[in-house]
């Protein structure tokens, strides 16, 4: 809704299309029965609407944030009068309060059941994937100078989790100024910006070691993970070294089709994970599966090397054994991996809460690997997609 002096609505920062006129309203007792041009029918109860005045006096023009808490009226409100104007429905209320709604906010938001699964149909968006992925390439330039092309990168990291950027400046710290595109980079025990590569005798971590490092997500030890993460390839010379990607979301949902007992219990029984060294610890007591309010798969915690000992009833460690199990095993899965060497220049990004990485053992004799990275929440890419779509 925009503001303007004939309408002063101002609910939203967003401009919502209109893709059906309002026809026709129909009063009933504790609400309004709307029918769409289109045929759908949609119910609007009358405490929902009053809610959801979007008039000057309910919301600040400033911060289009809500002032009115619906208990400062009364639970019995109802219109003395509503009617259909100028396209928009017009609600006068018993206590003279006088709302006007936007047909195309009104449809965004109905709830009426051909509605609410539309929404949750565009909501869908993410893609699952195995090893014959097709990982989507960008260019760094492009990047930085069109938004028309970061949006499109952002899409892909929202909906698969995975993808490579070429032609980034191989000077150390050039990954800021491209992380910085999409967001503020999250500053962790590591930095702000991470080195990756082998010192074995100063290592706080098993990254910074040559040797073999599992599938795993980072940071498993924090109440929240970082939700993207970069890696960029300043050299890699060093035989060995290749990067491993597989898709969480779908190793999750192959054992919630093969071996649902083993899905239920990674998403029920938690896990410690532990990230300790001379200066921190670092704990977390979580689900290797974390579902969202749909009951969609929207998180994997997992990394062997920062577990802690199981802590479970005695009549469930064989249960939570087994799982842990299987879904390792599935990580193993050929149908699953993904393998590449990353080459200088090129740049890894992908969903850390939902993409597992490894890498192979490398041969630090054999010459030169130096990897940076850092980290950005998935909150500040879901909030940089919305803003530049609301440009468009």
């Amino acid at each position: 809704m925009q503001t303007t002096q004939d309408n002063p609505a101002v609910a939203d920062w967003r401009t919502y299309r209109l893709t059906a006129e309002l026809a026709s309203l129909r009063p009933l007792d504790n609400r309004l029965e709307v029918l769409w041009a289109d045929g759908r029918v949609s119910p609007f109860h009358h405490q929902w609407l009053r809610d959801n005045c979007p008039c000057g006096e309910c919301v600040y023009s400033v911060t289009r944030e809500q002032v009115l808490e619906i208990i400062d009226v009364p639970a019995s409100l109802a219109p003395a009068r509503a009617s259909l104007d100028q396209g928009q429905l017009c609600v006068d209320w018993q206590d003279g309060h006088r709302s006007r709604f936007d047909p195309g906010w009104l449809r965004a938001h109905a709830y009426d059941d051909e509605s609410r699964a539309e929404r949750l149909a565009a909501h869908q968006t993410t893609r699952v994937w195995r090893r014959d992925v097709d990982i989507p390439v960008f260019q760094h330039d492009q990047l930085m100078e069109d938004d028309t092309a970061l949006l499109e990168w952002m899409l892909a990291l929202r909906d698969l989790g995975l993808s490579r950027v070429d032609g980034v400046p191989t000077a150390p710290g050039s990954l800021h100024r491209i992380a910085q595109r999409i967001a503020f980079i999250r500053e962790t025990n590591f930095g702000v910006l991470f080195d990756v590569k082998s010192k074995a005798q100063a290592a706080d971590s098993n990254a910074y070691t040559a040797f073999n490092l599992p599938l795993h997500t980072d940071l498993p030890t924090r109440e929240l993970q970082p939700g993207l993460q970069f890696l960029h390839c300043l050299v890699n010379d060093a035989d060995g070294g290749d990067s491993l990607f597989v898709d969480g979301f779908a190793i999750a949902q192959a054992l919630r089709d093969e071996a649902p007992d083993d899905f239920r219990t990674l998403c029920e029984m938690p896990i410690e994970f532990r990230n300790k060294d001379r200066r921190s610890d670092y704990r977390c007591l979580a689900p290797v599966i974390a579902l969202d309010a749909r009951g969609e798969i929207s998180e994997i915690r997992i990394a062997n090397f920062l577990r802690g000992p199981f802590d479970a009833p005695a009549e469930r460690m064989d249960a939570l054994y087994h799982a842990w199990r299987a879904f390792l095993t599935l990580t193993r899965d050929p149908r699953f991996g993904v393998q590449q060497k990353l080459r200088a220049g090129q740049m890894w990004c992908f969903d850390n809460r939902r993409t597992l990485h490894a890498r192979t053992a490398f041969d630090p004799a054999s010459g030169e690997r130096h990897l940076q990275g850092c980290y950005i929440d998935r909150d500040e890419l879901l909030s940089r997609i919305l803003v530049l779509q609301r440009e468009r």
